[in-house]
């Protein structure tokens, strides 16, 4: 298992509306995050800064970088592109962190 975890900016004023997206978050989504091999995939809000912490464990890298080519995923960025920093593909302006400490 490999631990990943990143940061995106959700805009200001668009915290709740980011949060209800998640609680309302699409089966299909759902299925296809689990079936690329995420597990234990939790997003944290920093209020003060707008930042999003994103820690995931998947099963293997090269498997979970082709969730980012299914149709469910590019839809999900769309829907998601008002609420969040994105590129032009509408993906999220992701930056991975390298971990540096952990303990089991």
């Amino acid at each position: 298992m490999i631990r990943k975890a990143f940061v995106m900016k959700v805009f200001g004023d668009c915290h709740e509306e980011y949060k209800r997206r998640h609680d309302e978050i699409w089966p299909e989504m759902v299925e296809m995050l689990k079936e690329y091999g995420a597990r234990d995939y939790s997003i944290f809000l920093d209020p003060t800064t707008n930042r999003l912490f994103a820690y995931l464990v998947v099963e293997d890298e090269e498997r979970w970088s082709k969730s980012a080519e299914t149709e469910v995923c590019r839809r999900w960025w769309t829907y998601m592109k008002d609420v969040m920093e994105t590129n032009e593909d509408h993906s999220p302006v992701v930056l991975e962190l390298k971990e540096v400490f952990h303990l089991e």
